[in-house]
């Protein structure tokens, strides 16, 4: 008798208004407006946010100039801090900017080709949603997108910016079977009761999003579980590029190098290796070859080849996963030159990567969701 096991795995995300989502979104509006015109410009950028402060440094060599505190508040103002009682504010807050140049001993090694750094990185997939992403994080990146666009389609116009999502799923043998409980913390004005306002979030916000079939009566909701979320962005809470790295990726599913994307332009292989990591593990899922898969690509500073290469499928492939990587090996470029050339990543397309997550996005630009390379592994694998 086969005994069934049951675990739950919880992720969450937060709002482009949250103080964490907005400095990543400002070092990539800067990345952005750089590549757009310089895109061999080198771009490591780090945004801090605080009461009335937004602290801009970091490491460019561009051959362009952009307006960095421009772009700092046009960015300020579309995360939603368009008035004083939000506790920030893009017109009055004071942005201050330290910028250097690349060193020229990491662009030794990156003009000839090779990875602007060591480090390992991971990209995943599982045939658990139609992206093939972990189910959590994706319910968790919804419903911040749907309380991003009940507050800017004005539908509850007593929202703040500030905002953050949390689910965790029921697992039986490993398929999701359920939503255990959902979590909602939203900023919003003085004015509203807490009973409107978590009436409103359930109807407006988690109702339309949850799919029913994982909803049953023992499913729980928490919306502003202290009642009261006034202050918050960068007035509530220090705001910094890359501290969001579990959102960004798969929600703590699977495992992470370390690195951070935001403000990196694509010779940082902390962010190209990663989206190609990503892009080899969902078509080696949607082949058919497995139905869950972790690729690790790792590499040293100033080589172009990746030192090694890991797939683990989880028990889940049909063929051994060093066969596998073999055909990966044969199949992708992976020296950081054939990352950015297959994938595309010399366009100003990352601002928008900043918030909802990096992954699980079939939209324009994200390139790395591409499903282009499924019938090349079929072959090769003889599925």
């Amino acid at each position: 008798m086969v005994k069934t096991r049951r675990y739950f795995i919880t992720s969450e995300s937060v709002t482009k208004g949250h103080p964490d989502k907005m400095a990543d979104t400002i070092s990539d509006a800067i990345l952005d407006a750089i590549i757009d015109k310089d895109p061999d410009g080198r771009v490591a950028c780090e945004t801090l946010l605080t009461t009335g402060l937004a602290f801009v440094a970091g490491e460019i060599t561009t051959n362009t100039y952009v307006e960095v505190p421009k772009i700092v508040r046009n960015t300020i103002k579309e995360s939603g801090y368009t008035k004083l009682e939000h506790g920030f504010c893009y017109q009055n807050c004071a942005v201050v900017t330290a910028i250097q140049e690349q060193s020229k001993d990491i662009a030794l090694g990156v003009d000839i080709g090779g990875a602007g750094d060591q480090g390992m990185m991971y990209g995943y997939a599982v045939d658990e949603t139609p992206e093939l992403m972990p189910l959590p994080i994706m319910l968790a990146h919804r419903l911040v997108k749907r309380l991003t666009d009940v507050r800017e389609n004005k539908d509850l116009i007593y929202l703040r910016p500030d905002g953050k999502s949390q689910v965790s799923v029921e697992y039986e043998n490993n398929k999701p079977k359920r939503i255990n409980c959902v979590i909602i913390a939203a900023q919003h004005d003085t004015s509203v009761k807490t009973e409107q306002l978590r009436k409103d979030i359930i109807k407006h916000v988690v109702k339309p999003i949850l799919p029913p079939e994982y909803i049953d009566s023992k499913t729980s909701y928490f919306v502003n579980p202290t009642g009261r979320f006034v202050i918050g962005g960068p007035q509530g809470d220090t705001g910094l590029t890359g501290r969001k790295i579990m959102v960004d990726t798969y929600g703590g599913v699977g495992r992470h190098g370390g690195g951070a994307f935001s403000g990196k332009d694509p010779s940082k292989v902390d962010r190209s290796a990663a989206y190609m990591a990503r892009y080899i593990a969902k078509n080696i899922v949607a082949s058919g070859a497995a139905a869950k898969c972790e690729v690790q690509l790792a590499y040293a500073i100033g080589v172009a080849d990746p030192v090694s290469i890991m797939v683990d499928t989880y028990n889940t492939s049909v063929i051994p996963d060093d066969k596998i990587v073999k055909a990966v090996s044969k199949i992708f470029d992976l020296t950081p030159r054939g990352i950015i050339m297959t994938l595309k990543l010399k366009r100003p397309i990352y601002k928008r990567t900043a918030y909802h997550g990096h992954f699980g996005r079939e939209e324009d630009g994200f390139s790395w969701e591409a499903l282009d390379k499924v019938d090349v592994l079929r072959a090769a694998l003889k599925l």
